[in-house]
């Protein structure tokens, strides 16, 4: 048997690619599918069949694209209510790939049709080894239960503790478990970094499988869920009728700094995607500055949404069209054209920079300890990190929630943003300098770099908010 897991980092998403006796499967396929073409040849594998977890509202699946180069058949819950064809699966239900297996549960909870995969090698034993399971079941977490409209988070989470105890943990110990994403996802609140775990690791280890009534469990994982972006229902629509394939997508085309001036002032977004510390040196006034690193996909549909035209400034023509590509992974493809020759060619054209500068956490420190009413400093990591531990002066401002929590902030007094790393931060200085902030620097390092130093962190406070 074959079997390979590709993790797309941006989006913390896991895709399979199955095999055996030269017949393939792909599980969860990403938007750009060249990946599961190019390794299904080079092991001599023909894809026949394309499975979804489920109708994924993070990112938009490339299964469409995947069926139409392959002729691969598209499998789905029966309770996907998708527009194209597909092949219905209900509990039960099983396909064969040679000598490979492949058993369908209806697990719903994080979704209506939430199915997971039993996977069975008759080459290693007749009993299953692993367990595919989308976004049911995490490593360390569950699924969150809201991501569906029609359904309430207590009747989905409902759902979602009988397919657990009825089904996957009815499994034996040994089988592995390999889910749809990782670290960083927002279909759930805290997964492990690790990629795959066991049954029986899960059983122990994993807060949500502890022992608990019904009633207990609904009330654990519908409390403190983390932000739920809009694109996140767009992207189910695009999954449920077919995303069309990227090839479709117009080229990315350069534009003269003026051009680009224009399409800023008619409304686009122009999204910068370099470094931070090229972005704080200058960048384009009322920019949104977001480095093709990280999460960036994620962070870019949760900010600039499905709709707007975007402008991306990047370092050279390859890095932009790495953005286009990505961002197309969260269904933005309204992405207009790129700066020609940079912000070097914007400032030889003679228009105006920005600039954010950047400061270490020891200079931050200092500015505390002899002025502490000198600066306005804001934490935009989430809430769950907070509670964790905070700077003392700090004001929590989570980045997703920023631009409608300014009216608090005093705009003649300097503004300090930290998260954990730096990332987080350097797209918050970009939205305080959009809306007219004029003195804004960026922690860098953040609070990891803060600790390092064994600088002073204070238990973390809801009642700190601000917001």
């Amino acid at each position: 048997m074959y079997f390979e897991q590709f993790y797309l980092s941006c989006l913390a998403h896991a895709s399979y690619l199955l095999g055996s006796e030269g017949l393939a499967a792909v599980v969860d396929p990403q938007r750009d599918v060249g990946i599961y073409l190019a390794e299904a040849q080079k092991h001599g594998l023909k894809i026949a069949y394309i499975i979804e977890t489920h109708m994924h509202a993070d990112f938009v699946s490339g299964h469409q694209e995947l069926a139409a180069r392959t002729g691969a058949k598209i499998f789905l819950s029966v309770q996907a209510g998708a527009e194209f064809s597909h092949v219905a699966v209900e509990d039960g239900g099983e396909l064969r790939l040679g000598r490979v297996v492949l058993r369908f549960l209806e697990t719903p909870g994080h979704s209506v049709d939430s199915i997971s995969v039993l996977v069975t090698d008759l080459d290693r034993s007749p009993r299953p080894w692993a367990v595919l399971t989308g976004d049911t079941l995490f490593i360390g977490e569950v699924g969150r239960p809201d991501l569906s409209p029609g359904r309430t988070a207590e009747e989905l989470a409902s759902m979602l503790y009988d397919s657990l105890h009825q089904k996957l943990m009815t499994l034996p110990d040994s089988v592995e478990i390999y889910p749809a994403h990782g670290a960083g996802s927002l279909c759930g609140r805290n997964i492990s970094p690790e990629r795959h775990s066991t049954i029986g690791k899960e059983r122990r280890l994993n807060y949500a499988l502890r022992p608990l009534s019904r009633e207990d469990f609904i009330k654990l994982v519908t409390a403190d869920l983390p932000e739920r972006p809009d694109y996140f229902f767009r992207d189910k629509e695009i999954n449920r009728a077919g995303a069309p394939s990227l090839a479709e997508m117009p080229h990315l085309v350069p534009l003269a700094p003026a051009e680009a001036a224009r399409r800023q002032a008619d409304g686009a977004v122009v999204l910068d995607t370099r470094p931070a510390a090229q972005f704080g040196a200058g960048h384009v006034p009322g920019s949104l500055h977001i480095a093709l690193q990280g999460e960036y996909a994620s962070w870019a549909g949760m900010l600039i949404g499905i709709g707007p035209q975007v402008v991306v400034v990047a370092e050279d023509e390859t890095r932009a069209e790495e953005s286009a590509v990505r961002l197309a992974r969260v269904g933005i493809e309204n992405v207009v054209g790129y700066l020609d020759g940079g912000i070097l060619a914007w400032q030889q054209a003679g228009l105006s920079l920005a600039e954010v500068p950047q400061i270490s956490v020891l200079q931050l420190h200092e500015e505390l300890r002899d002025r502490p009413d000198a600066v306005q400093v804001i934490d935009v990591r989430r809430p769950r990190e907070w509670e964790t531990g905070r700077l003392d002066r700090a004001v929590l401002k989570p980045l997703h929630q920023l631009r409608e929590n300014l009216s608090d902030l005093d705009r003649e007094k300097p503004i300090a943003a930290h998260c954990k790393g730096g990332y987080r931060s350097s797209i918050g200085t970009s939205i305080l300098k959009a809306a007219g902030f004029r003195d804004v620097m960026n922690v860098v390092g953040g609070l990891d770099a803060w600790q390092v130093h064994n600088l002073p962190v204070v238990a973390g406070s809801r009642r700190a908010c601000g917001s």
